[in-house]
């Protein structure tokens, strides 16, 4: 046989086994998302993610498939002797995906792994004062959003967000906005959007009311907003996002142009989950 036939018969075999390597991946995942959404996880979150028995039939049935697509496409880690159960999965994934419910989306793409402590954690941060001086620094934190694919979260800080869903913190909801935010390539407050008018009313609602608040907290005056959002743009969309989920009805009597804004991104009217059933 010459080097020729060689080289074209290992060239045979390698792309051989590379579809048989592709074609087995995808069937892999046809047959796990093909199963049955697990009657235990059903009942964790019945038990623990109130907001969950509030969804129709059909938004429930979408749930359950975008967190069994979370749970095969995510890799959790459990850190300083946290270990990773089915609960601390399923009720993550769950208040992931409502971000992305009812609407197009990547699904997170970017995302491979989600670091969970028991508590909260010190992370370095690099911190700027006034005078824009930068210095290094270890910070006590609740949760980090990285663009390199990475979330960690604190798990006493995720079970106080699902316990109560109405006070306009939530560490979950928070986290991932910031991995929807960084979709597009930069943490600037501005997801990537739907149509290029969107971007546009975007742009002009956002940052009026993220000046409205930064003046308003200049004065001392009180704020429904988070004053954490006032940090910079891209804490302002995701303090925003936890105040759309949980705190609907006020948010649009007192920010109602900002309330439709958020609205017509989620594609979910969240009102309808303080409705009496």
């Amino acid at each position: 046989m010459s080097n020729v036939q060689i080289f074209y018969l290992l060239l045979t075999v390698a792309v051989g086994t590379f579809i048989g390597i592709k074609l087995f991946k995808k069937w892999r995942y046809t047959k796990a998302m093909g199963q049955e959404f697990p009657e235990s996880k059903k009942s964790i979150l019945t038990k623990r993610l109130p907001v969950y028995q509030k969804l129709n039939t059909s938004l429930q049935n979408e749930l359950h498939s975008l967190i069994q697509h979370f749970l095969y496409t995510k890799k959790f880690v459990g850190c300083a002797g946290l270990e990773i159960n089915e609960e601390i999965e399923t009720v993550i994934a769950a208040e992931a995906c409502l971000l992305i419910l009812n609407r197009p989306s990547t699904r997170y793409q970017s995302l491979k792994w989600i670091y969970v402590y028991p508590s909260t954690f010190e992370a370095k941060r690099n911190q700027q004062d006034a005078y824009g001086i930068v210095t290094e620094g270890r910070t006590k934190l609740l949760g980090v959003s990285w663009s390199n694919g990475r979330v960690i979260l604190a798990w006493d800080s995720v079970e106080k967000g699902m316990a109560d869903f109405d006070d306009g913190h939530n560490v979950v909801l928070h986290e991932f906005a910031h991995q929807l935010d960084q979709e597009d390539g930069a943490a600037d407050g501005a997801p990537l959007l739907y149509t290029r008018d969107s971007y546009q009313i975007w742009a002009q609602v956002f940052s009026r009311e993220f000046e409205e608040l930064q003046i308003k907290l200049s004065k001392g005056k009180s704020t429904l907003i988070d004053s954490y959002g006032a940090t910079n743009p891209a804490e302002f969309f995701a303090v925003v996002t936890e105040l759309y989920f949980e705190r609907p009805a006020q948010m649009r009597k007192r920010h109602p142009e900002l309330f439709d804004v958020m609205k017509n991104y989620y594609q979910l009217d969240t009102l309808d989950w303080q409705r009496p059933q």
